[in-house]
């Protein structure tokens, strides 16, 4: 198992029959990240890869971090397998690095008032990769959902899994994820959706086919009504999503909910983005005029009414 023999369940029943965390290991788990351990991966020439990363751009100054962050960032995690080809290594350790950075931008999101993160991990087109590399994925995101989610817990974060219908999931990954989101379904801090086995397309679809399947008159679907049909209708548009790598596509990721995002393209690769990088893109964001299709106010002198 890839959690390792031996650690016991993360998650257990209580006596009211819904998972929850060992209160044990997510004080540990909180207690290592405040004496500064952050788990890292190491690199096979023994440097973390923290520590192996671009130098980050310097913290947006202190005054910024109080004006508006966006409320829903999202995130494309892209560059693991050119990170570990630089580097003369199978891609499978960039996946593995990649973990570090997860963590990270997880906590530089809370950290910063971000209500929304999403983050794609695993798209329905990425089942045509290598099947070792998808089962190495598969067993990686289990150890890391196992291996954090006391943390991700105890910071009172709602974790989501957007997809997750192939039936090429294993099935302890499966039930981690349902476990992971009853366990955490009633906190109030940040929501964290981990897109995973997802297509925006195929969201769209089983909107549409939702619909139909309800009844409801072509006439009646609106914006409104249709958003509601897709999965997790809560979830707000995205407001800026982040493409690490310098790659420029939407890769069917949020099709929906990314119509009016602000994008941003930084040119380092996933395992390499850190905090500081995170930061530099809301503060960029802040900068940016957004009109959706309108015109500002007072735009070339004129008052706009």
């Amino acid at each position: 198992m890839c959690a390792g023999s031996g650690t016991g369940n993360l998650l257990r029943a209580d006596r009211g029959g819904a998972a929850r965390m060992t209160v044990e290991r997510a004080e540990a788990e909180a207690e290592a990240e405040a004496d500064g351990d952050t788990g890292g991966d190491t690199d096979a020439d023994g440097t973390s890869a923290s520590s192996s990363a671009s130098a980050p751009p310097p913290h947006p100054a202190a005054e910024d971090r109080q004006e508006t962050v966006p409320r829903h960032v999202a995130c494309v995690m892209d560059g693991n397998g050119r990170w570990a080809a630089r580097r003369s290594l199978p891609r499978t350790s960039g996946h593995r690095a990649a973990e570090a950075t997860v963590i990270d931008v997880i906590e530089a999101a809370r950290t910063a008032g971000v209500e929304w993160l999403s983050l794609y991990a695993f798209s329905t087109e990425n089942w045509q990769r290598p099947s070792g590399e998808v089962d190495f994925l598969m067993r990686l995101v289990r150890r890391v959902v196992r291996k954090h989610a006391p943390l991700l817990h105890a910071r009172g974060i709602r974790c989501r899994f957007l997809g997750v219908t192939d039936p090429r999931i294993p099935g302890p990954l499966a039930r981690d994820f349902t476990d992971l989101m009853t366990l955490t379904s009633r906190n109030r801090g940040m929501t964290l959706t981990v897109a995973f086995d997802h297509g925006g397309r195929r969201d769209i679809v089983e909107a549409a086919r939702s619909l139909i399947r309800d009844g409801v008159p072509a006439d009646a679907v609106d914006e409104r009504l249709f958003a509601a049909h897709l999965p997790f209708p809560d979830t707000p548009d995205v407001d800026l999503l982040i493409r690490t790598s310098g790659e420029q596509r939407i890769s069917n990721f949020m099709l929906w909910q990314v119509a009016y995002a602000e994008w941003m393209f930084p040119p380092v690769l996933w395992p390499d983005f850190r905090a500081p990088h995170f930061l530099e893109c809301l503060h960029t964001y802040r900068q940016r005029d957004r009109r959706f299709g309108g015109v500002t106010p007072h735009a070339n002198g004129e008052a706009h009414s």
